[in-house]
């Protein structure tokens, strides 16, 4: 449980710190969409291997209801999602052409074609497009291991139940609005006065006859 909770404050301070540097460095949107895809792909990877299947011989499994379950993990796709809220600056999401949860739908036609490059050369990475008012760039999401797919094949509300390892199963997405200013990094309240310290109490003083 422990690693969960590193795992996701991890994920999301260097989300925060990347959306923001938005307002101060003003990097290009596709650098920084690709910084932000980097960090969001390294931190599921480490979440699918060093927690989900490491903690599968100690009774934790992943479900679609873990938050009523304090033995439960979320799934890979819902711990990104749950991480990406967190972010205001930047819109962070999972799409696919056959998602579980409709949420996940591609939102318009360019995302869509996303997709379909992706699944046809994956050796792309990342395709990175201006959409509307919009800068996006998505990243393809691959079935790490066999517990990806065999969950998403028996899955009931499953459009497409023949993925298999490795296959390109959807994509992380980012969305940066090109004209709208990100919030400002906000500062916490002033702290109340504090106390004044005592005053330092003097060393008391000896005659040193021994000393001329």
């Amino acid at each position: 449980m422990r690693e969960r909770g590193v795992t996701a404050l991890g994920l999301i301070c260097c989300l925060t710190f990347l959306g923001s540097g938005l307002t101060f460095a003003e990097p290009s949107y596709e650098l920084t969409a690709r910084y932000i895809l980097d960090v969001v792909k390294a931190f599921r990877t480490a979440y699918v291997l060093h927690v989900v299947e490491h903690t599968k011989e100690s009774g934790l499994s992943t479900r679609e209801d873990w938050a009523g379950n304090a033995h439960a993990l979320p799934l890979p796709a819902q711990f990104v999602k749950e991480a990406a809220g967190q972010v205001k600056s930047v819109e962070i999401g999972l799409i696919s052409l056959t998602p579980v949860n409709p949420s996940n739908r591609p939102r318009t036609d360019a995302e869509v074609e996303a997709l379909l490059q992706l699944e046809k050369d994956r050796s792309r990475g990342v395709v990175t497009f201006v959409d509307g008012n919009q800068f996006k760039a998505v990243s393809a999401d691959l079935a790490l291991v066999r517990s990806c797919v065999d969950c998403h094949n028996a899955h009931p509300r499953a459009s497409r139940r023949n993925f298999e390892q490795w296959d390109v199963m959807g994509g992380l997405v980012v969305r940066m609005n090109r004209d709208a200013q990100p919030p400002a990094l906000q500062l916490p309240p002033e702290p109340q006065p504090r106390p004044g310290s005592p005053e330092r109490i003097k060393p008391p003083t000896f005659d040193t006859p021994w000393l001329k």
